[in-house]
């Protein structure tokens, strides 16, 4: 448990300067005064300073104080209590994703591939705990962003993905033996691969249960995601009149997917829309939540009363000392 304050507005204390000048001008005005009283006898007059005399000032030094507490006071002071508890070492993540030409099939919206990005950064929004990369691929792969805490720019560099950055094709083995190599020497108490496809292999030098078996060795579960509706999805040509539409098929290689799935026990997904990809990226994010206990509590509490509490006492007690006891007469 931590203890800790701090103040909302901390522009206020500019306000400090006030009472600071004044307190100048106050020592400089009564400094420079100078009376003379003529009497023909002093023997009368006592030397001793009475407790009016020793006194006589503490109705200004007190509104000085007042002013001070008060301008703290507005400045809103804050204290808060945290707890933070972990209990793991939290969780390496690489996200492989296909970005081969038919991910601009538009079975899901805007396309597959930009459904994809969309679901896939709000799901690394929530991993606050995690180090999270990308490797993307289609005929080749290559990694986008290594392992990060700094999510921000993981997100700028996903947001950069698109189609036809490499060569053509697909080649899951890559995509994942890529993702592999980023999380092999990896320390963290749990490593896993987030593989989204929408085809089938059909190129690369690593078949991708060879890639799978691999993954199996160093303890990486993988999760692969087939995304694509069953049957046909529309598909944008580019042609002399503009951009075409034409039906069609959907290719997923599901057992392929299921086997990797099944070899390094993770879990295979099918997304034919965009609710179901979502879905999917929440079954994820829940199955490994219970490999990183963390928790924060954090309670904030003002403190600005018992600063406005002194500086009106301190005003009430000068008021009264002013108009009673130190009460000067003309």
């Amino acid at each position: 448990m931590m203890m800790s304050n701090n103040f909302v507005n901390p522009e206020y204390f500019n306000l400090l300067i006030i009472p600071f000048v004044y307190s100048i001008w106050f020592l400089l005005k009564h400094r420079s005064v100078d009376s003379k009283i003529i009497f023909s006898n002093i023997s009368s007059i006592s030397k001793e300073k009475t407790t009016k005399v020793i006194f006589r000032n503490l109705p200004n030094i007190l509104k000085i104080v007042a002013s001070i507490f008060l301008i703290l006071a507005i400045a809103r002071p804050q204290s808060s209590t945290n707890w933070e508890e972990s209990t793991t070492e939290g969780i390496d993540i690489i996200l492989s994703m296909d970005i081969s030409g038919s991910m601009l099939a538009e079975d899901l919206k805007p396309n597959r591939l930009e459904a994809s990005k969309n679901v896939a950064i709000d799901f690394i929004s929530k991993r606050k705990n995690d180090r999270v990369g990308l490797v993307i691929f289609s005929g080749e792969s290559f990694t986008q962003c290594p392992l990060t805490t700094d999510h921000s720019v993981l997100t700028n560099l996903f947001k950069d993905v698109k189609s036809g950055m490499v060569e053509d094709g697909t080649a899951i083995g890559m995509g994942l033996a890529t993702a592999v190599n980023r999380l092999k020497n990896s320390d963290a108490k749990s490593r896993v691969i987030i593989l989204l496809t929408d085809g089938v292999n059909n190129k690369g030098l690593v078949a991708p249960f060879t890639a799978a078996e691999i993954a199996k060795e160093f303890g990486i579960r993988v999760y692969t995601i087939g995304v694509g509706t069953e049957g046909f999805a529309p598909y944008p040509f580019q042609t002399p009149f503009g951009i075409q539409y034409q039906d069609v098929e959907v290719k997923i290689d599901e057992k392929t997917l299921q086997d990797i799935a099944t070899v390094t026990d993770g879990k295979y997904f099918r997304a034919t829309n965009n609710n179901k990809l979502k879905e999917i990226y929440k079954d994820i994010d829940k199955l490994e939540k219970s490999k990183i206990e963390v928790t924060e509590f954090h309670k904030k509490s003002e403190e600005f009363l018992k600063f406005a509490f002194i500086s009106l006492i301190c005003l009430l007690c000068s008021f009264f000392l002013k108009t009673t006891y130190l009460r000067q007469i003309p």
